[in-house]
């Protein structure tokens, strides 16, 4: 199976001409442009043909001349150019067959001459269809345009099995999918997943008929839980829009749930994969991630981020229980709606037995508070007490912290603050707590795969 992707954006593209936002600006200053979403499957089947598709063909030195099907998935104009279909009439008589939603299909009729060698196929979620060479099982879809009649549906999405034994689901546009396309993809194991991304962080503008980043890790979640996406499969963002961050930093977020994002023109082939030609992305199942940073920089977003497409996930709160401080209430009570609400959230500073039994998943917000209770149980605070055994006291709680987490054979991402940057403390408490919190870190760091600081709500990788 061979799957070019002619677009991979938006319908107003990525940039949008008329834009001056920062996601636009970044992506005119490192030339990468996104056109409509569209694709070519062995150069046979167009999957969606907006206006731009043919001058995106074009542009990568791609032929439609051989396509003999097209599938939309609904009548929205980046999606659907009946016109597309007309100029193809001016210069060849080659047989061709049109699938999509009862509207779109009946809208594009009059474009071309009764006598034009066009097959129009009205579809419908649940229907299977041969089309060149091609099995397409057409899947219901969480997208609206308004322009369908009665109960007929107006968006669709498609599972395309190739004759080579190719399988792709062609998900684009739809909001959360459907408890029914989840359940009709079931054991499909798919090659290749296209999926919309299209409001990355905004998840204000997604509504119902559209996914971000957060949405777009919860249906891989799905579509993990019932098999359609399994370790060799290729998952694709598209449809994507300058809502998203700058194509290096979403490449980033979207490989942290087993995608990735290419550019317009790329080709996605089917079987081994040749020197230099990137695989599959699978998010992992074990190892440890550190997130460090200050606060407010968006660490503990990142540390959540990581693990939203897994299942059976503990969230590990260390901190105090938030008595009667109002402010301290409301930041607990932020902190949990942001979570996903099938994690468990279990409050305790007792990490050992965690890291060391078998289990899911764990995510450990956070590593300083976790100190800072390590130094009230041992009253390390004070200057006599540290000398007198606290201070091995503490060490010794770290030590075995370290030694667990070094052997832990579980999925863990642990949130540190970096502090030690500014101001020197005034009391020797506080420097002795800031200097096991640096300790700590390093520690950590060094038995970690992954380590990750966090600035102004920037990632970089250490």
């Amino acid at each position: 199976m061979r799957l070019r992707l002619l677009g991979t954006g938006a319908a107003d593209g990525w940039p949008n001409a008329f834009c001056r936002c920062a996601s636009c600006g970044a992506e005119r200053a490192a030339g990468r442009w996104r056109t409509q979403t569209s694709a070519l499957l062995d150069d046979v089947l167009l999957l969606d043909c907006g206006p731009a598709t043919p001058a995106a063909a074009e542009r990568c030195g791609t032929s439609l001349a051989g396509v003999r099907a097209v599938l939309w998935t609904h009548q929205h104009a980046d999606h659907c150019s009946p016109a597309t279909l007309m100029f193809r009439d001016w210069v060849g008589d080659a047989p061709l067959v049109v699938l999509g939603p009862p509207d779109a299909v009946a809208a594009a009729r009059p474009w071309l001459s009764p006598d034009a060698p066009v097959t129009w196929v009205p579809v419908r979620p649940g229907e299977v269809h041969e089309v060149a060479g091609c099995t397409v099982r057409v899947l219901e879809a969480a997208h609206r345009t308004g322009l369908g009649d009665g109960d007929a549906p107006d968006a669709v999405l498609y599972d395309v099995a190739t004759p080579d034994g190719g399988r792709l689901l062609w998900a684009t546009d739809t909001g959360a999918l459907p408890a029914a396309t989840v359940a009709a993809a079931e054991g499909a194991a798919y090659d290749v997943v296209a999926l919309e991304e299209t409001f990355g962080d905004r998840a204000d503008l997604a509504g119902e008929g559209h996914l971000g980043l957060v949405g777009f890790a919860e249906q891989l979640r799905r579509l993990r839980a019932v098999g359609a996406v399994v370790p060799g499969t290729d998952v694709l963002a598209v449809h994507l829009s300058h809502h998203n961050p700058p194509t290096p930093e979403l490449a980033r977020r979207l490989r942290d749930c087993g995608a990735r994002v290419v550019d317009d023109g790329t080709v996605v082939t089917v079987g081994p994969h040749g020197q230099g030609e990137p695989g599959p992305v699978v998010p992992p199942s074990t190892g440890r991630t550190l997130v460090l940073g200050g606060a407010r920089s968006g660490k503990s977003r990142e540390a959540e981020r990581l693990l939203t497409s897994a299942d059976d996930v503990t969230y590990v709160a260390t901190s105090y229980p938030p008595g009667d401080d109002p402010e301290w209430v409301e930041r607990v009570a932020r902190h949990r709606a942001q979570r996903p609400a099938r994690w468990t959230t279990l409050e305790t500073t007792d990490l050992v037995p965690l890291l060391q039994a078998d289990g899911g998943p764990l995510l450990v917000d956070c590593l300083t508070l976790w100190l800072t209770r390590v130094f009230d149980a041992h009253d390390a605070w004070d200057d006599d007490a540290w000398a007198a055994g606290a201070g091995d006291a503490v060490a010794a709680e770290c030590a075995a912290l370290v030694a667990a987490w070094c052997a832990t054979g579980r999925r863990v991402v642990a949130v540190s603050n970096e502090v030690g940057q500014g101001l020197v403390p005034a009391t020797a408490a506080l420097r002795r707590w800031r200097d096991e919190v640096g300790r700590l870190n390093a520690a950590l760091a060094a038995e970690s795969e992954d380590v990750r600081w966090c600035v102004a709500g920037r990632v970089v990788r250490l």
